[in-house]
Parts: C-alpha cells; sequence; structure tokens
C-alpha cells in the first residue's frame, strides 16, 4: 500500500517540478483484480480475472489572476507493470504541461471551420457520437441512427472503425463477455461501409444476428447488455504532416475532454482539452475554451484525411448495465468541416 502512495506522490511531485505556476496537484491510482462467474441455464459455467491499473493526475496553475487545469490519466489491463509503459512523471508532467498551455491560451473563435483531431482519446468522438448508435441496445429497438444501414455506405471511405475486445493488454479487454461468449475482433465500419453491429443475447434474439462477444456489465447487480471494449478508428492512407499542411485556417485538437451524446440522432457536444489554431498549415496559437458540435452521420462523412499514428485513450462508460472500462483511440484525423463552439 504504501508503495501504491509513493506512486501517486512521485507523479504529483513531477507536476509541482513542471513549473512554479502549478498550484496543485491532485491524483489517484486504481488497481483492479477480480474474478468473474458466469453460469447459466444452457449448462455453462465459465469465469475470468480482470486485472486493471490506471493513474490519473489533475494540475491547475495559477498567474495569480485566474486558473486552468490539465490532466493525464493513462491505464491498462495489467498489474504495476504498467509503469514500465509511462512512469508516474511523465504522468505529473503531461498534467502540468497541459495546464501551463491553457493558462497561456486565449479563447478559441466560434464558427465552422476545418478541425484536425489528435490520436489517443480523441476517439472519444467515434466512441460517444457513433459507438453507441452501433449497440445492439440502441439498433434493437429502432433508437438508432444505424438502424437498417448494414451494408450502406455510412462513412467516408477512408474510414474502417473496428471494436475488439481480445488486445492483449488493453484497457477494455476481456477473455470472455459477461454471458460467457468469447471476445472477438468486430469491424463494424469498413472503407465507409457499415459492416457490424455490437449484439449481446438479446439483442442477438431481437435482431436475428449472431452474438459478437459484447455483452458487458459493471457487477452482477446490473442485467447485462451490449456495449464496446476497445473500439476505434484504424490507421488511414494519410501522413500525419499532410493532415495538418492542407489546413488553411481551423482548428487542432490535440486533447479531447468529456461530452454528450443521443444515441437516437447522433447530436454531439464534446470539450477540447488542449487545442490550437491552424494557420497556412502550422500550429499556432493555443486556445481554449472550443467545443466540437455536431451528429455522428455527419462526422463520419467529413472525416476527409485519416493518419497513421493510431493510439488509445483509456475511459470508463457509463449505460444501462454501469460502468465498464473502454479504450478509445483513432490516429491523427481531419474532419471537413465541423461547428466550432467558442467566443
Amino acid at each position: 500500500m504504501n508503495f501504491k502512495c509513493e506512486l501517486v506522490r512521485s507523479a504529483c511531485d513531477a507536476a509541482y517540478g513542471y513549473s512554479d505556476k502549478i498550484v496543485q496537484a491532485a491524483g489517484n491510482l486504481i488497481t483492479v483484480d477480480h474474478t468473474i462467474q458466469i453460469a447459466n441455464t444452457e449448462g455453462l459455467f465459465t469465469s475470468d480475472r480482470h486485472v486493471r491499473s490506471r493513474m490519473a493526475v489533475n494540475a491547475i496553475a495559477s498567474n495569480g489572476t485566474e486558473t486552468q487545469s490539465g490532466s493525464c490519466s493513462p491505464g491498462r489491463g495489467m498489474g504495476l507493470e504498467v509503469f514500465e509503459m509511462f512512469t508516474p512523471d511523465y504522468i505529473g508532467n503531461e498534467a502540468a504541461r497541459q495546464a501551463i498551455v491553457n493558462l497561456g491560451a486565449s479563447y478559441c473563435p466560434a464558427g465552422q471551420m476545418p478541425v484536425a483531431i489528435e490520436s489517443g482519446f480523441g476517439g472519444v468522438i467515434f466512441h460517444e457520437a457513433c459507438g453507441h448508435s452501433l449497440e445492439a441496445t440502441s439498433v434493437g429497438t429502432g433508437c438508432s441512427q444505424m438502424c437498417g444501414k448494414l451494408g450502406q455506405k455510412i462513412a467516408n471511405e477512408k474510414v474502417t472503425a473496428i471494436d475488439d475486445g481480445t488486445i492483449a493488454g488493453a484497457w477494455g479487454s476481456v477473455n470472455i463477455d459477461d454471458e460467457g461468449n468469447p471476445t472477438q475482433r468486430n469491424v463494424l465500419i469498413e472503407n465507409g461501409i457499415l459492416k457490424s453491429y455490437m449484439i449481446d443475447r438479446l439483442g442477438s434474439r431481437r435482431m436475428g444476428m449472431p452474438m459478437t462477444g459484447n455483452s458487458r456489465r459493471e457487477s452482477y447487480r446490473y442485467e447485462p447488455t451490449s456495449r464496446m471494449t476497445n473500439t476505434f478508428i484504424d490507421n488511414g492512407p494519410d501522413k500525419n504532416e499532410d493532415i495538418i499542411a492542407s489546413m488553411e485556417y481551423g482548428l487542432y485538437a490535440r486533447s479531447m475532454g468529456g461530452g454528450s451524446v443521443n444515441p437516437l440522432t447522433g447530436a454531439f457536444n464534446f470539450s477540447v482539452n488542449e487545442g490550437y489554431i491552424v494557420r497556412n498549415g502550422k500550429i499556432c496559437e493555443a486556445v481554449r475554451g472550443a467545443a466540437l458540435i455536431g451528429t455522428g452521420s455527419e462526422i463520419l462523412q467529413d472525416i476527409d484525411m485519416v493518419g497513421q499514428n493510431l493510439a488509445t485513450g483509456q475511459g470508463m462508460c457509463g449505460s444501462s448495465s454501469g460502468s465498464v472500462p473502454t479504450d478509445v483511440g483513432q490516429p491523427l484525423i481531419r474532419v471537413s468541416k465541423i461547428t466550432v463552439g467558442g467566443r
């Protein structure tokens, strides 16, 4: 226990040491090691072990008249060997760096413009605005914008999106879902064409389609339903440097925050934790207070460049079956036009 406390202390000390403008740093470390057992009336009796670790640091910077925050919260499906991949110092420094950037940033201008969204947690937009609309929870009851669209072109041909619960060491991976079915790699969208939904047992009966290993729940207190695991837009054909160079004027969203979405319409609103104005193909001054506003169906069509630096970000996804760990991800992408909320 003391060792875990020292890891958190080290991360917070790194944040304080990054700049004398960091006035507060708070951190936590979550470690999970539990075994689930699944039994049903069809004679299935099986079990699985889930091991996860995640550290989060939030830093606050002040210049004496105002404050701004920054955060960093990586995790993986493994024990404390996770810190061989990223150190506590890195997490603390990254949280502090973002806080300092936002402290010196001006407010983002509002309007419709092209936006480049960075890899990693940038994938939260696909997860929320499109992923939930591909779950049998909404598709099977006719409450999704994606109902009846299998085989149809719903995205730019550069977009291939995957949900894969089998990735070793990933935050959202499990060997079996919470109804005892093996997880699998599900290609949801391939070159813009809708190929599959994410389907649990009840959704399978409703839709007349096979289960895909996506049934999940927080604990036995919840009824299992279709949920995402590790969901991401795959690498595309474009070079990352070409994506920024292609923008005469727009927004570069280096880090995304939280938001909200309506699965029936796909309408979403997401905050940008760290953003920069792009002018003449160059990343320029930092801006804050930006939000991305649109619908899932529109953004899929408007993604016109997909880069090659696929990375993932970790989160907890809440739905009718409770809160479950999920990975989101993508490479750097460009949305040709999207409404940016600002000042």
